[in-house]
Formats: structure tokens, C-alpha cells, sequence
């Protein structure tokens, strides 16, 4: 079953939309070998390339207090 919410990262504010069910997020992250773990960046972009969630180009982010900046 597909979900979709839209997220942004907490650290990085990078605005995403949620494709798969987190606890099948979770399980792929862990999955991941340790050295694509130690970066969110590469997480983010791993799970893109893999089809868990789907990154926004909207220009939107959210600061460190968790406001929303739209573009």
C-alpha cells in the first residue's frame, strides 16, 4: 500500500513527499551499509534513488525551529 505525506527534513529542511510506510523506510535505512548512513544527505538521496520517497524541487525548507520558508 502507497502512502504519501509531505515532509520536510528535520535537519536540512529539504521538503519530500513520503511514498512507502515508514517502518519500510526504516528497515531500508538500516539495511544501508554503514558508510551511506553516516550522511543524512546520502539517506535522503538513497532513498529517492530507491523510490521511498520523492524530493520536492519547490523551494521550500524548514529552519532548525521547524517554520516552513516557501519559495
Amino acid at each position: 500500500m502507497q502512502r504519501e505525506r509531505s515532509l520536510h527534513a528535520k535537519y536540512g529542511g529539504v521538503h519530500f513527499v513520503q511514498l512507502r510506510h515508514a517502518r519500510e523506510i526504516n528497515e531500508f535505512v538500516r539495511s544501508l551499509p554503514e558508510d551511506k548512513r553516516d550522511s543524512l544527505f546520502e539517506v535522503i538521496q538513497e532513498l529517492h534513488n530507491h523510490g521511498y520517497i520523492q524530493l520536492v524541487n519547490d523551494g521550500a525548507w524548514m529552519d532548525p525551529e521547524g517554520e516552513i520558508h516557501p519559495s
